[in-house]
């Protein structure tokens, strides 16, 4: 077929291209950039299930989510149909009790069909991980089975307007009065803001520094809850973002996670699996623009050949596909050592958030690059998993932030 009658039907058909050329089955996908190599049946099972879901759920609709900041609860509650709710929550309240590794892999698998979407996906996961980690068996089975049928929504609040990097200082008050907590203070760019149902809240209920912060559970409709603006974001445009708001917000004793003063660590905890989560949504996103840029390049044609044939552009795809590989063992590397407990479990997540994140944005950003004007387009997947994935170095700890705890642990002693 031309090359420019296939950019034209691209145009045309957008979506229907995008999801013919994330199908990584399909025959012609070499062996290096398959996912499934050197996982077990079960992982190449689910992982295939999650691919289809993408297909077939997510990357027909991506483009649309996006230009209309469509927040899609009810595809994602199919997901939650597949056990993609509580992927690695305990079963006994709704999970699918699953290891960090397979968690990534679904992650990777359903960020090629939308990477936005996807993200809100770990974080949610994110957030019902911790309470049935640190909550009470009362607690677990109140919030946790609804959460993990997404039923209901979760949203992480942790960063606040004046503490970002810095999380430990952060301000938001929590003050004891008899067998309630009244909370004051605001969180910024939360993932989900007024449009989830449940919000697992960092505030500070004694002295300066992390010793002195707690975490809380709050449902939407408590009194003195609110939420600011919707925010203009350059891509994650399929889930919502707004500040949170407390004044004079009364919450039961109740919904404290563990002990006073152990937020700061259940916080550090879950972000140590948020940090696999995200860099597994960058991987899928740029596993989808090595694919797209695969295809582009043998179907477009200057100077009467086709790009593939130009010796540059086979470089630079080649580079693309090593560095994907690399990052892709790095997270689950890192993933396995979280599932086991290790002593340097933390460390490695911060080398494979770090690292995924930074290479797959180049990936991705090398693939429209590649694809020339039609990659400005938006008619055209790769410029979305571009956006959608340049603040995954930014969130969940800045790769900034990432260096400083590799360098700390290899300074300490």
């Amino acid at each position: 077929r031309p090359g420019a009658a296939m950019a034209m039907a691209w145009r045309a058909a957008p979506r229907a291209a995008a999801r013919l050329r994330l199908r990584l089955g399909r025959r012609g996908i070499a062996s290096c950039l398959d996912p499934s190599a050197g996982l077990t049946e079960d992982q190449k099972e689910f992982q295939k299930v999650a691919l289809d879901f993408a297909a077939k759920e997510m990357a027909p609709y991506m483009a649309e989510w996006d230009e209309k900041e469509i927040f899609p609860v009810e595809t994602m509650r199919k997901a939650a149909q597949l056990g993609f709710g509580g992927i690695y929550v305990k079963p006994d309240i709704g999970g699918s009790g699953l290891s960090r590794l397979d968690t990534s892999i679904i992650f990777e698998a359903l960020s090629t069909g939308c990477a936005s979407t996807t993200a809100y996906m770990s974080i949610h996961n994110m957030c019902v991980w911790m309470i049935d980690t640190f909550g009470n068996e009362e607690q677990r089975r109140r919030f946790c089975p609804s959460l993990c049928s997404m039923e209901k929504f979760a949203s992480y609040c942790l960063t606040e307007p004046g503490s970002g990097s810095d999380a430990a200082s952060l301000l938001t008050s929590a003050q004891r009065k008899g067998d309630t907590y009244v909370l004051n203070g605001s969180k910024a760019f939360i993932s989900g803001g007024g449009d989830t149902d449940v919000y697992v809240v960092m505030c500070r209920t004694g002295g300066p520094g992390p010793k002195g912060i707690s975490c809380l559970v709050l449902e939407k409709g408590m009194p003195g809850l609110s939420f600011g603006k919707k925010e203009k974001k350059v891509g994650w445009n399929s889930q919502p973002t707004r500040a949170v708001i407390f004044e004079d917000c009364v919450v039961p004793v109740g919904n404290r996670l563990g002990a006073e003063g152990q937020g700061f660590s259940i916080a550090m905890q879950g972000l140590n699996g948020g940090r696999i989560n995200i860099a597994s949504c960058s991987l899928g996103a740029a596993h989808a623009s090595v694919l797209l840029t695969q295809e582009h390049l043998t179907v477009r044609k200057q100077f009467g050949e086709p790009l593939a044939n130009n010796q540059y552009l086979q470089f630079r795809l080649a580079e693309m596909a090593t560095r994907l590989l690399a990052a892709r063992l790095m997270v689950r590397n890192a993933a396995r050592a979280l599932q086991d407990g290790r002593e340097d479990a933390a460390v490695l997540c911060s080398m494979a958030k770090l690292f995924a994140t930074d290479e797959c944005f180049g990936i991705c950003n090398q693939a429209l690059q590649m694809h020339g004007g039609y990659g400005y387009l938006k008619d055209y997947a790769v410029q979305q998993f571009m956006r959608d994935i340049r603040v995954h170095q930014i969130l969940e700890g800045t790769n900034e932030v990432m260096r400083m705890i590799v360098a700390r642990n290899l300074l300490q002693g």
